[in-house]
């Protein structure tokens, strides 16, 4: 029998993994670079060659996070359409919400961390936000509903309510509330 070894991920990459899982679990305040460099098995000299602060690594986490949002919410509109998409995008926020391990929406988590909006991490979280918003907007519209617009902003507090309620409450009773009102703001 063979066994095939695999190769260390690259730095960069063990960084931003170690970052995710830190940042998202404990707070990226409470993890500093020392534990950074120690957990991913990298020096301070390689942190800093891949990034040139500590906010470079939490953009470059929050990038990622991002990336995984937009894809999977691209696999979602490649299979759906209007109604069916948005009850399937609900849908995948709630699954997100009933997973081991949650602790609320990484982007809510760092802007609680980051106060000032013109900071380059909120900057980046409120770019974030409005394509989600361009998002429901899009696919409301494509349901057929009168005001996309205001549906899309309600959905959108409904969301981050909802990452909050599912950290704080029972997961599964949120994820019913989020698809039920989701499909309510679509008949109203």
């Amino acid at each position: 029998m063979t066994t095939e070894a695999t190769e260390p991920a690259h730095p960069r990459e063990r960084l931003l993994d170690t970052a995710g899982r830190l940042f998202y679990k404990q707070g990226i305040q409470a993890v500093g670079v020392d534990r950074l460099v120690k957990e991913a098995g990298v020096t301070r000299a390689t942190f800093y060659r891949h990034f040139s602060s500590k906010d470079g690594l939490v953009v470059a986490y929050l990038e990622a996070r991002g990336a995984r949002v937009e894809n999977a919410v691209a696999a979602v509109l490649a299979a759906h359409r209007g109604r069916d998409a948005l009850l399937a995008i609900m849908d995948m926020i709630g699954d997100n919400l009933c997973r081991p391990g949650f602790h609320g929406c990484g982007f809510l988590n760092a802007a609680a961390e980051y106060p000032d909006p013109t900071h380059r991490v909120r900057v980046l979280i409120a770019e974030h936000r409005r394509w989600f918003h361009g998002v429901l907007c899009a696919v409301v519209r494509d349901a057929g509903h009168p005001d996309p617009e205001r549906v899309a902003r309600t959905l959108v507090i409904l969301r981050d309510g909802a990452m909050v309620g599912g950290y704080l409450d029972d997961p599964r009773a949120v994820r019913a509330t989020l698809r039920e009102t989701a499909e309510s703001l679509l008949t109203s």
